[in-house]
């Protein structure tokens, strides 16, 4: 218990050093217009694929749940017996990684080896966030990239059929609250998911029900039609809320109607403060983006003990 205590101290020191060091001004003097710049491929991204918002967000989440936030998830397998995090089954969907490498390429020819990859994925994050009608804010800036990438420690990442209890010891261990639970949940406003997320309540929920009895009946009729028990159509799936482009509290009033996809969306009407945060987001969107901002901030400032700046997003240099 001792070991495993020392884990976490170093842990969340890391994570309080990290935090320090970053800092919304980091390339203020050395490369000015990287922000910019990484805006534009953004932009231009979303425009030719309505799917880059809701995958570069996800990427940013699944990038800092494994090792912090170092762009771990961009590197490609090296060789057959070390396959990286994007090759793990639940970063298997995870695409639009070439808008990273388009901003890096301009970046590289404006300011050789000074932007981190890690930076780039998380200002992007912001970007699309913005650019669908959501918040913007500042970045705190400075992060280095890692060298290492393991597809086994995907199964770190919190799964869509996780209880509030699985959430929260998954959430706290990363320093995030109950609140940030909830918040970064509200990311799920973008975006689409397959059938294989949520078919644990649509079929076989359990003895007694066929279909989770927390779920809307006309919605989760819906959803079994397009999502039927022998699903043979390969990318099958369901938008995450009804208005999957643009960036609202819609998926909150949603989930209070029982038209969530995820058991882990469910799961946040199961806890009283969870409970309390969904029904003040739904009421407010104010309220929503600005406890979304505060979370990614948090979030987006675990440390990952990156050591280097990225030539190349998909390689160690």
């Amino acid at each position: 218990m001792a070991s495993i205590s020392l884990i976490f101290l170093l842990f969340f020191s890391s994570i309080l050093s990290s935090s320090n060091a970053l800092s919304v001004n980091y390339y203020d003097q050395t490369c000015p217009k990287a922000e910019s710049i990484i805006a534009n491929v953004v932009y231009k991204g979303m425009i030719n694929d309505i799917t880059v918002s809701p995958a570069l967000l996800r990427m940013h989440f699944h990038d800092c749940f494994i090792r912090g936030c170092d762009a771990s998830v961009l590197l490609n397998s090296s060789v057959k017996n070390n396959e990286a995090e994007k090759d793990g089954p639940p970063n298997i969907s995870l695409h639009a990684f070439y808008v990273i490498d388009n901003a890096k390429k301009e970046l590289e020819k404006l300011c050789p080896g000074v932007v981190s990859c890690a930076d780039i994925l998380a200002l992007a994050a912001r970007d699309v966030v913005a650019l669908s009608g959501g918040p913007t804010w500042e970045v705190p800036k400075g992060r280095k990239d890692g060298r290492n990438s393991k597809a086994n420690e995907t199964r770190q990442l919190p799964f869509p059929t996780f209880n509030i209890s699985q959430l929260q010891q998954s959430f706290s261990q990363r320093g995030l609250s109950l609140d940030d639970i909830v918040a970064l949940s509200g990311g799920h406003t973008l975006g689409f998911s397959h059938c294989s997320s949520f078919q644990n309540r649509i079929h076989n929920f359990n003895n007694v029900s066929d279909v989770d009895p927390s779920m809307d009946r006309s919605f989760a009729v819906g959803l079994r039609q397009v999502c039927p028990m022998h699903n043979t159509v390969k990318n099958a799936g369901a938008n995450l809320d009804s208005t999957p482009t643009v960036f609202d509290n819609n998926y909150f009033k949603l989930l209070i109607q029982g038209k969530s996809i995820f058991s882990s969306d469910q799961a946040l009407l199961t806890n009283s403060r969870t409970n309390a945060l969904v029904q003040k987001f739904a009421a407010s969107q104010t309220e929503f983006f600005d406890a979304f901002v505060k979370s990614m901030v948090q979030m987006s400032s675990i440390s990952g003990g990156g050591t280097e700046i990225r030539l190349n997003c998909r390689v160690v240099n």
